[in-house]
């Protein structure tokens, strides 16, 4: 998902609740070119934001989300996970 279709009105400032989650946590992600966040598992629904560079998410669902600057995924809870980096890539991980 791009986070710029989300805002369609013409308006100079718009916002769009994206995520809220009752106990949350917004943690900073880097992958360095090559390497992988292995398979795991989140018990807790998750939103992944990249900020910059080039990654690829894939889950058991077989969803496959090219991960570039402004592209989001929301991860599902119990669902099989993995990111791999094509370049060294920042990511917000919201829990």
């Amino acid at each position: 998902m791009i986070l710029k279709n989300l805002h369609i009105e013409n308006k100079p400032v718009q916002t769009q609740l994206l995520f809220e989650p009752k106990d949350a946590k917004v943690i900073s992600l880097q992958i360095a070119k090559g390497e992988t966040l292995k398979e795991h598992v989140s018990k807790i629904p998750a939103l992944l934001v990249c900020v910059s560079g080039n990654a690829v998410y894939t889950d058991e669902k077989g969803t496959v989300i090219n991960l570039i600057s402004g592209v989001y995924v929301m991860i599902e809870e119990n669902i099989k996970h993995a990111v791999k980096a094509i370049e060294e890539s920042n990511f917000l991980l919201m829990k």
